[in-house]
């Protein structure tokens, strides 16, 4: 669900292509009207950008989550009770420096004796559970529809003719980036050799004088470089990541011949077979870094002077591995679910969704099982700009089918926001919908961990997603007799809802309030959550 490569445009010369790769009133708030908020003049810090989900919107004019203003005001010193939060996606890495200490551990299993000790059905789940074994590269799940003819023939027809688009689309961009990648390293090369050095400015190249056309051709590609990243280093190493992402979807997404799951050995489109995988979700590569980003916005170590701050500061991260390089199967997040439900997770998070779901029912059934136990499943929304309600748009998992009644009133679907506050403030990749998407929340450039003790920024609905999850884990620290219903409602009334209009998939043609593409209407607000809540667990108000 993240957005993989920076979808910057470039005009290069004639010769390339142009390219494209309300606050409720029953909460104690002192935000009267947030549209009279003064739009934010200055650019952010650097600090405010690696930070910026958790500021609040009328001290800072950022429309993060007032997470800082939530824990100074309100939480304190008070810890809680712990909450296990299950992170269902790719693996995460375990001895992060970040997340090493807020793991689950499954007292109950020895480690390494290759056991199952505690008899739950899974061999040496110490951390959580690895259900793609050694698999990592994956079709999207259109691709497996047309390689083993699931479904009827609409299905497969509307899978082959997406297949196919995707493919030749992916063939073409990728051509395109090598082009662009190409031409900028020509250029790089030939104005360091005129220059005389290895690093160079704008002003630098603007300070270049020559009649010669191939240089003039050269600091003009470089110069249009610079007006999108501050170094050439940078926009090549961004033109290196489009190429692999069209790369990884040429070999392994739209593959129709490719079989990533041969290696882990069961039938994933039988439910009953069982026993397959390993108790180690362990991310595999520094490439598999989507699940340890995630876990980081929700829980990376509070107050440790390293890194990043997690959203709940009293949480255990149960690492399920069930997200590969591609689509996830529906046997696996099923099974992932059941899982965590059934090792003590209160809140699971889930960063991923697909256009095909051959067997929706099985997740369906494993939604209705976390409802059943009270454990609340939060779900990005998606990044393809859409309006989720639109039946030619299908996200899955969701909470209900063919936008009729919901399954189970324990999912929460939450939608990208940015930090420009204003009209911009919608993610341009966001999903949205009055009737399947919920709730907004910071989900674009957000900095958090990455494997090998590393930091960085990424931005999708699967940044927007932990974030809730993370204010679902405080409410339900503080406030333990809460339901995952209440909670669910909490979060989605107790939010800011802004008035005006915002853009909708970076169209600026095309836009609406927020109270017309989601549920609520609401931003997610921590602050305002946590003193609902409170009203709420002291009987003062009924959801």
């Amino acid at each position: 669900m993240t957005q993989k490569f920076p979808q910057f445009l470039v005009i290069l010369s004639a010769s390339f292509l142009l390219m494209g790769c309300g606050a409720t009133t029953l909460v104690s708030t002192p935000i009267e009207n947030i549209d009279s908020t003064p739009l934010k003049i200055s650019d952010l810090t650097d600090a405010e950008k690696e930070h910026w989900g958790h500021l609040d919107l009328v001290t800072d004019t950022i429309p993060g989550m007032s997470v800082d203003k939530a824990y100074d005001e309100l939480i304190k010193n008070k810890k809680g009770d712990k909450v296990i939060v299950a992170v269902l996606d790719s693996g995460i890495d375990l001895k992060h420096e970040d997340l090493a200490d807020v793991l689950w551990t499954n007292k109950d299993e020895k480690p390494g004796n290759n056991k199952d000790d505690d008899h739950n059905g899974y061999v040496d789940d110490i951390h959580g559970y690895n259900f793609l074994g050694d698999s990592y590269n994956e079709q999207l799940e259109a691709a497996r529809i047309v390689r083993l003819k699931l479904g009827d023939a609409a299905t497969q027809a509307k899978a082959k003719a997406l297949v196919d688009k995707k493919y030749a689309d992916a063939q073409q961009q990728k051509q395109r980036y090598e082009q662009i990648q190409q031409a900028v390293k020509n250029a790089d090369t030939a104005v360091k050799k005129e220059l005389g050095k290895e690093s160079y400015t704008q002003k630098d190249l603007a300070g270049i004088k020559t009649e010669d056309a191939a240089m003039q051709q050269n600091i003009s590609i470089l110069t249009q470089m610079l007006t999108y990243e501050d170094s050439i280093e940078t926009v090549l190493e961004q033109l290196e990541e489009g190429v692999a992402h069209f790369t990884e979807q040429i070999e392994y997404n739209y593959n129709v011949a490719f079989e990533g799951r041969k290696v882990v050995g069961d039938n994933p489109y039988d439910i009953t077979d069982l026993g397959y995988g390993n108790g180690n979700p362990q991310s595999t590569s520094d490439d598999e870094s989507h699940g340890t980003h995630v876990a980081g916005i929700i829980a990376a170590k509070r107050g440790n002077g390293k890194g990043v701050e997690g959203v709940a500061n009293n949480v255990e991260i149960m690492s399920i591995r069930a997200v590969p390089n591609g689509d996830e199967y529906d046997k696996d997040i099923a099974l992932g679910i059941r899982y965590a439900v059934d090792n003590g997770a209160k809140i699971i998070n889930g960063s991923f969704g697909k256009a095909f779901s051959p067997n929706a029912e099985w997740v369906y059934d494993a939604i209705k099982y976390a409802a059943d136990k009270d454990v609340l499943f939060v779900h990005a929304a998606g990044n393809e700009g859409a309006d989720l309600d639109d039946p030619a748009n299908p996200n899955f998992p969701n909470d209900q089918i063919d936008n009729g009644p919901e399954i189970s009133d324990n999912v929460i679907t939450v939608g990208a926001l940015n930090s420009d506050y204003g009209s911009e403030m919608l993610a341009s990749f966001s999903n949205y919908g009055k009737v399947n998407v919920d709730v907004f929340a910071p989900g674009d450039a957000i900095y958090s961990s990455m494997p090998g003790n590393d930091y960085e920024f990424q931005g999708g609905t699967s940044m927007a997603a932990p974030a809730v999850a993370g204010v679902a884990a405080l409410i339900r620290s503080q406030f333990p007799k809460l339901t995952a219903p209440q909670v669910k409602h909490i979060l989605m009334e107790s939010g800011l809802a802004p008035q005006a209009k915002v853009v909708l998939g970076g169209d600026t043609s095309n836009t609406a309030t927020f109270n017309k593409i989601s549920v609520s209407g609401n931003i997610v607000n921590a602050y305002n959550a946590l003193i609902m809540a409170s009203k709420v667990a002291a009987g003062e108000i009924s959801l």
